[in-house]
């Protein structure tokens, strides 16, 4: 099994524990079972492979430790969901959230920056660049971005009630 395989056992765990309000312990004796789990592979080829040792310490780490940090971690998405209720977030979105936060928080430094270099480029709208600019100009230098004529409003619009 894969680290990715490990994460998104990780993640399906939280989420039904979020749903269940089962203990985590109980949640992943039972899920982890050689009979429910091997159950599973049909449903999810996730489960095709049993976790290492390794990756189910991992698993039982960050699941125990997003439920034993759920306020925390949910008072940060909280914070940073601009105009969304957390409760209007789906169970499973708010899992890899939970778990996304915890590893950068808890688990892995490095995923910090991975992911935030991947979330700031997708926000940013940005592409790859696999180049360097030849010569780039100062930052002084460079002109000023100004929206298109068509996105101001007309003097008599912007009057309108």
């Amino acid at each position: 099994m894969t680290r990715s395989n490990a994460r998104e056992v990780a993640v399906h765990l939280i989420y039904e524990i979020d749903y269940t309000g089962e203990d985590p312990a109980q949640a992943i004796e039972t899920r982890m079972d050689r009979s429910y789990y091997s159950g599973l592979s049909a449903e999810n080829d996730v489960y095709a492979e049993r976790p290492s040792k390794k990756q189910m310490d991992y698993i039982r780490t960050c699941v125990t430790g997003v439920c034993e940090h759920a306020e925390e971690l949910d008072a940060l998405i909280a914070q940073y969901a601009v105009r969304w209720n957390l409760h209007r977030i789906s169970r499973l979105t708010k899992a890899a959230m939970r778990l996304a936060i915890y590893e950068m928080r808890y688990v892995d430094a490095q995923v910090v920056s991975f992911v935030n270099g991947i979330l700031g480029s997708v926000a940013r709208g940005a592409k790859p660049n696999t180049e360097a600019p030849a010569d780039p100009q100062p930052e002084e230098a460079q002109p000023e971005e100004t929206p298109p004529k068509e996105t101001q409003p007309a003097p008599e619009e912007a009057q309108q009630p």
